[in-house]
């Protein structure tokens, strides 16, 4: 998904979004072609800007307190193909291109691969590929 350079660069569009306190907002990427929630991360507003102008998605670490761009280790990108906005404005959905068919770090398509049985969380969803294969063993 490619905006229009002018859109792109008149950043006033990144003020219409409700930004958290620590100035983030929460992202979800869905499947662009079956509807398949992938993930949710967190973007800031350079984040979000890059995805937009880059076509690919870019998320806000806060556990390391940087960018990244999803499948930069894995090779498992988000390519763009839509985005939203909620009525609130206070959430951001990216509709994407899942390269790879992984989402999760886990190996699994999506991170949610968990269902409620009985009072207990269990994995729903196969893991595709190993992680170790994906991001190399500690």
């Amino acid at each position: 998904m490619q905006d229009s350079p002018a859109n792109v660069v008149q950043p006033d569009w990144l003020d219409e979004i409700q930004w958290t306190e620590d100035d983030l907002v929460p992202a979800i990427a869905q499947d662009a072609n079956n509807g398949d929630i992938l993930m949710m991360a967190w973007m800031n507003r350079e984040a979000l800007r890059l995805t937009v102008e880059e076509g690919q998605a870019v998320y806000w670490s806060r556990s390391r307190g940087k960018l990244w761009r999803k499948g930069e280790s894995s090779g498992h990108q988000q390519v763009l193909r839509d985005i939203r906005l909620d009525c609130d404005a206070d959430v951001v959905l990216l509709k994407v291109e899942q390269k790879g068919g992984i989402a999760c770090h886990t190996g699994r398509r999506s991170c949610f691969y968990r269902t409620l049985k009985d009072g207990q969380w269990v994995s729903a969803d196969p893991v595709l590929k190993d992680p170790n294969t994906i991001y190399g063993s500690n």
